[in-house]
C-alpha cells in the first residue's frame, strides 16, 4: 500500500508543475496586457492634445478671413 501512495504522488507531482507554470503564464500575460492598455491610454492624451492645437490654428487661420478648407490644408502643412 506504501508502494501505491508512493506512485500516486509522483504522477501529481508533474501535474502540479505543469499547473504551476500555466499560472505563471496566465500572470505575465495579464501583466502584458495591463502594460499596453496604459500605453494606449497615454496615446490617447497626446492625441487629444495634438487635435487641441490643430482646432486652435484652424480658427486663427479662419479668423484672417480664409475658408475652413484654407484654414485645413494650411494648418496640415499646406500653403
Amino acid at each position: 500500500m506504501t508502494d501505491e501512495n508512493k506512485t500516486d504522488k509522483k504522477k501529481c507531482g508533474g501535474k502540479s508543475k505543469a499547473m504551476f507554470a500555466y499560472g505563471i503564464i496566465q500572470l505575465s500575460s495579464s501583466v502584458v496586457s495591463a502594460v499596453a492598455l496604459a500605453a494606449i491610454a497615454l496615446s490617447f492624451c497626446s492625441l487629444k492634445q495634438e487635435s487641441k492645437l490643430f482646432n486652435e490654428c484652424v480658427e486663427e487661420i479662419q479668423s484672417t478671413g480664409k475658408s475652413s478648407s484654407d484654414a485645413v490644408r494650411f494648418c496640415n502643412g499646406g500653403k
